[in-house]
């Protein structure tokens, strides 16, 4: 059980890690780290923003994979693994809950995406050549 306790302390580093970076506004935007959408990596502002939407969240996760591997190292057998996946699930729909709320906050600010096709507010992809001048 010590090897499922280490894999639950890593993760609960990295997620709070990325909670405080996310909360102070100090997490580089990056494709690895936090709130990753294409509405956050849109623009500094966006992803920042984001990022501390989402940082409560991502330290609540924190705290439960770290509880669940406290949990490892006490129990023993099949009690072990199951409060360790257990914590696992539960601070993956934490985080789940934090990036759904970042990405709306982000979604918000977030410049609008450009509009496809011809040009026009429709974006129709097939009418495409009838925007096109013949010749």
């Amino acid at each position: 059980m010590f090897l499922v306790a280490v894999v639950l302390f890593a993760l609960a580093l990295v997620a709070v890690a990325t909670g405080a970076l996310g909360l102070t506004g100090r997490l580089p935007r990056n494709r690895f780290f936090g709130v990753h959408t294409e509405a956050a990596l849109s623009n500094e502002e966006a992803f920042r923003v984001a990022n501390r939407v989402a940082a409560p969240t991502s330290v609540a996760a924190g705290a439960l994979l770290f509880a669940g591997g406290l949990v490892a190292l006490a129990a023993s057998g099949i009690v072990a693994l199951v409060v360790a996946a257990c914590a696992a699930v539960v601070a993956l729909f934490t985080l789940g809950a934090g990036a759904t709320a970042a990405a709306q906050a982000a979604e918000a600010i977030a410049p609008p995406a450009p509009v496809g096709g011809c040009g026009s507010s429709c974006g129709a992809c097939s009418l495409r050549d009838a925007c096109q001048p013949a010749g």
